[in-house]
């Protein structure tokens, strides 16, 4: 092999297409919103696997078989935290008190937690408390626990990295997943207290995010001695219902900075200097009022466009061409019938294929609501754009 055809290694050099595997294919031409692409096949992911084996799933066939998902295309790296903050050590995870029924447990982000008893997982818990009040206990509490010299945050890296360089080796995108800004300070604060933090307590709150951005940048750059991003996935959730919890003000104020030093520092680091990078943002709720908003950073992705909050994918992509789209599958729908479920398919696959850019999943995990026949004779018609 020539030394530029070693270059072509997925870390210093794009993979040539011929060696890459069908996943990364099919995520690649997608991410590139390629007018009628086959859609790329998965899931969000399950809350009722439980029912569907006792509905007949077969437990012994892999989901991927039994439903015809795809390989895997992409490569995520860790290490930020998801839907908390990126705790080392975490909190101990501890029974604080038997209400009966339900007990209150200090979970691994220091919150306090209203739990069924001996049920922790597979429900919106209540969330009683959490971990910084003021300036005070964010020190006391949490900052420390944020440490990026912490030597247990990096005692499995060369595995991880040594998985990482072979999926970039197969042309898989390598997504750096980590906590975003807000989902941040909520699991912190709190959803209803750090709303007036941010008028009372500015200055925490911009603690609480510098520190946020030295742990970014100190993992980050530690995973990029290794390899070339391809994308930098933040879960947010800034979104309910009737739209963003804070204004837009408000997010380029304590936000967007700090989003602005992490894309920018991953760019200047990258090892293959000509690889776009990928932005993508994850939040629940009615996310169409954010789009521009995230687009004055470059978002290039967004999901899971959740369709009881007023997110209509065909028209969301037909308004934000440019947009790369996951999820906009309507749960409620995939619980009704085969028709509901028809008349769905027919009005959203064809016309997201013809655009490009998307990928069909439920626009949250599966709900036990929807038997398992039913969700085959969706994923027979999901095939149909295969």
């Amino acid at each position: 092999m020539s030394d530029e055809a070693e270059k072509l290694d997925g870390v210093h050099g794009m993979v040539p297409r011929e060696r890459m595997c069908e996943g990364a294919r099919k995520l690649r031409d997608t991410y590139a919103i390629t007018p009628g692409a086959p859609f790329v096949q998965r899931e969000f992911g399950y809350y009722c696997l439980e029912q569907w084996a006792e509905q007949g799933m077969p437990e012994d066939v892999p989901r991927g078989e039994l439903f015809g998902y795809d390989p895997a295309g992409k490569h995520a790296i860790g290490g930020l935290g998801w839907c908390e903050a990126g705790f080392s050590p975490c909190f101990e995870t501890k029974v604080l008190e038997d209400r009966g029924e339900h007990e209150l447990v200090q979970d691994f982000a220091g919150r306090h937690v209203l739990c069924f008893k001996g049920r922790r997982s597979g429900f919106m818990p209540e969330y009683v408390d959490h971990p910084v009040k003021d300036m005070k206990t964010w020190e006391e509490n949490c900052k420390w626990r944020m440490n990026p010299d912490t030597p247990e945050r990096y005692e499995k890296l060369d595995e991880q990295m040594d998985n990482a360089r072979a999926a970039a080796g197969q042309g898989m995108m390598i997504a750096q997943h980590m906590v975003g800004g807000y989902m941040y300070l909520r699991s912190l604060i709190g959803p209803g207290d750090l709303l007036y933090k941010f008028y009372d307590e500015p200055e925490l709150i911009h603690d609480c995010m510098q520190t946020w951005l030295k742990l970014a940048q100190a993992v980050i750059s530690r995973h990029q001695e290794y390899v070339t991003l391809d994308e930098l996935f933040i879960a947010e959730d800034i979104c309910y219902n009737n739209g963003p919890l804070i204004s837009p003000d408000m997010m380029r104020e304590f936000l967007f900075p700090y989003y602005q030093e992490v894309i920018s520092a991953i760019k200047s680091r990258q090892i293959d200097k000509d690889r776009h990078l990928y932005f993508q943002v994850d939040t629940d709720g009615w996310a169409t009022p954010t789009i521009p908003v995230y687009g004055e950073l470059g978002m290039d992705v967004m999901s899971p466009f959740e369709v009881a909050s007023g997110c209509d994918v065909v028209e969301i992509g037909q308004q934000y061409p440019d947009l790369v789209m996951t999820g906009g599958i309507d749960k409620r729908i995939l619980a009704k019938s085969k028709e509901a479920i028809d008349e769905m398919v027919d009005r959203i696959f064809p016309a997201m294929q013809a655009r490009g850019g998307y990928i069909p999943t439920c626009d949250h995990g599966v709900p036990e609501e929807v038997s398992y026949e039913n969700y085959l004779h969706y994923r027979k018609r999901a095939l149909e754009f295969a």
